[in-house]
């Protein structure tokens, strides 16, 4: 079964309580999404320090219920 969108952002903003989050339904199957995540969190973290807590906040879902998430992160602008 796959995740909604909106459970996925759920899980996000609660690891990130700060955080803005879009979610994009790529392919229209609940299955491929792409995320673009803002948070405060972020700043002085690499890339993929970055990505690590997003998939985190996920619980073990990517790769299982959730196949595919393109994710973009970055601080908020100053």
């Amino acid at each position: 079964m796959p995740m909604d969108a909106r459970e996925i952002e759920s899980m996000i903003k609660a690891a990130l309580p700060d955080a803005k989050v879009e979610i994009r339904d790529l392919a229209g199957d609940g299955d491929h999404y792409a995320a673009t995540v803002i948070s405060e969190s972020f700043r002085g973290k690499s890339r993929v320090q970055q990505h690590k807590l997003v998939y985190d906040s996920l619980k073990g879902q990517m790769g299982g219920v959730l196949h595919a998430l393109a994710l973009q992160t970055g601080v908020p602008d100053a």
